[in-house]
């Protein structure tokens, strides 16, 4: 006898609660009896929809990546210029407020890196999506291989820096070296020639 169709909005809805709850509780000590209380579901609904644990973790592993995406999307496509837009993505993403949603971002992303077979989506995505916002972002003069680059240190350092500010809470500090780094991004001033004399 077959098992009853998995309702995919009902699955969304409750992912969505899903994360809210591991951004609030942590990724650590997740487990089906908590959740379920939490959402006033039983366990039963949640391996239902979910199947294994280990594909709960892959679909909050999945929908966390969305959400964070989004957020910085919707900045980097109100920008101009590569600089612009990574001093935006700086601002959003350092916000104290979005401090807990970083930290599972970061714990679960540590959890792709031990399994990566197993959340290689995840893996294949969480800088794909980026990426091809900031080479677009250089313009379609730019050498291919140069916007790559340059992407590939903009994400890196982002990364690097805001997990750095979440680790040590040193915000003075992380924000200078956040805004040396984006200085290097502006695009030189033009020169200005000197009045000639007549």
């Amino acid at each position: 006898m077959a098992g009853r169709p998995v309702d995919h909005e009902r699955r969304a809805e409750l992912l969505d609660a899903v994360v809210d709850y591991t951004v609030e509780h942590g990724f650590s000590d997740l487990s089906w009896r908590p959740v379920a209380a939490a959402l006033g579901v039983s366990t039963t609904t949640l391996v239902h929809h979910f199947g294994a644990k280990e594909q709960m973790l892959e679909a909050i592993l999945g929908r966390l990546r969305e959400r964070i995406f989004a957020a910085t999307s919707e900045v980097l496509g109100e920008q101009p210029d590569l600089a612009t837009a990574a001093r935006a993505v700086w601002t959003r993403t350092s916000d104290p407020r979005r401090g807990a949603e970083f930290r599972l971002f970061f714990a679960v992303y540590g959890r792709a890196l031990q399994a990566p077979q197993q959340f290689a989506g995840f893996l294949e995505r969480v800088v794909a999506d980026w990426m091809r916002a900031l080479v677009d972002l250089q313009g379609p003069g730019t050498d291919p291989a140069t916007a790559t680059r340059t992407a590939t240190l903009v994400i890196a350092t982002i990364r690097g820096l805001l997990l750095d500010l979440l680790a040590t809470g040193d915000q003075y500090r992380v924000q200078d070296a956040a805004e040396s780094f984006l200085a290097t991004l502006e695009p030189p001033a033009p020169s200005r020639r000197p009045p000639t004399g007549r």
